[in-house]
């Protein structure tokens, strides 16, 4: 069993860390609480505070860098406050201020990191750097009681089939161009669906509406998959939809016309068969009868659905858990870096440089030793 109380203060026998999220168009700022002694499903972390505010650019445009970085900028002191204000603390009670150090993009990843290390300084508590991905899977797994699954990875910069082994997430497949929540986002820009929640729950909610299955390219490489293809064949589909170009537009065997709802349901219908069929290769392959979902994507209930009927037929189980801990947050960051903290992980200000390629795979799992 592993040691994971080597730097807890002796005026008390817990843990607290602060975690700042802002990889895209998020930022959230969570405060965790992690009792004394190793995490089980009797000890279990507590979630103190988990605050987010959300850039939302206008229907049919994507979220800029740029314009992301400044709503980060303009936000993060009102969230910190609220984050305080709901948790009842203040900055020095903290053991630890843990910041998304990627992967990410690059302004917004930049305006979060700075808020970090001013804080830090001003109440002098250490800093330590977190894997955005490794966050949503702590989170995971410490939300749903997963013990060691296979973990589908699904958001808007990401897609991986990830397993544990020997101190590291490795990567059995992953998306080879763009990743399915930017997939998603990208056609709901095609379609003029409006930004707010989220792009992919608007496409989800029309896709529920969807009767006639338009059969769409299925690009499974092995373990890996391709969606660009997908999205410029369905992109052409909708543009002479709109063009109302009669002598393209699809019919259905009933002899109606296709509709954007159409669209939706079978590009779902599409994406999330890859997914389950590179998910249930990876099961196979280390022999673990658990999946756990993260990530935005995961709260795909047509996602979830797929998935379960897979694990079923294995006699396994899914796992996933709801928007609060599934779409980017401030805790899973916290969670993640409370980890690392209490297994003598910190970082110097010189090393809290972030970046926009910070794989999986690079992590350094020593919190774990199953």
């Amino acid at each position: 069993m592993i040691n994971l109380d080597k730097h807890i203060k002796p005026s008390r026998d817990y843990y607290l860390a602060l975690g700042l999220e802002g990889s895209a168009n998020k930022l959230g700022i969570g405060i965790i609480k992690h009792p004394k002694g190793e995490l089980t499903a009797t000890n279990r972390a507590e979630v103190l505070s988990n605050v987010r505010d959300t850039y939302i650019s206008p229907p049919g445009e994507g979220f800029l860098p740029r314009d992301t970085a400044r709503h980060h900028r303009n936000w993060v002191v009102r969230v910190l406050k609220d984050a305080l204000a709901v948790a009842g603390l203040v900055g020095r009670d903290l053991d630890c201020i843990c910041f998304t150090q990627g992967p990410g993009m690059g302004a917004p990843l930049q305006a979060v990191v700075i808020a970090a290390r001013t804080i830090a300084q001003l109440w002098d508590v250490p800093l330590v750097g977190v894997n955005h991905c490794v966050g949503h899977i702590e989170m995971g797994r410490e939300i749903t009681g997963a013990q060691n699954p296979v973990v589908l990875y699904v958001s808007g910069g990401n897609t991986q089939v990830i397993a544990y082994s020997k101190n590291h997430y490795r990567i059995f497949g992953e998306t080879l161009d763009i990743a399915i929540g930017n997939c998603l986002d990208r056609f709901a820009r095609t379609l003029k669906i409006p930004n707010d929640p989220f792009p992919g729950y608007n496409i989800e909610q029309m896709a529920k509406r969807g009767k006639n299955f338009v059969e769409l390219p299925y690009t499974v490489k092995g373990m890996d998959l391709s969606m660009s293809g997908i999205l410029a064949f369905i992109d052409s589909l909708a543009g002479d939809m709109f063009a109302g170009n009669k002598n393209k537009l699809l019919v259905a065997a009933d002899g109606s016309s296709v509709t954007p709802e159409d669209l939706c349901f079978s590009l779902q219908e599409c994406l999330y068969a890859m997914l389950v069929e590179i998910t249930e290769r990876a099961m196979a392959h280390v022999q673990l009868q658990q999946v756990l979902i993260v990530g935005g994507v995961g709260s795909n209930e047509r996602l979830q659905q797929m998935m379960a009927q897979m694990v079923q037929d294995r006699n396994g189980s899914v796992f996933a858990t709801d928007e609060r801990f599934c779409i980017d947050n401030g805790i899973m960051i916290a969670h993640a870096g409370l980890l690392a903290y209490r297994m003598g992980q910190t970082n110097e200000l010189w090393d809290t440089v972030c970046s926009q390629k910070f794989r999986t795979d690079e992590v350094y799992v020593n919190w774990r030793d199953d």
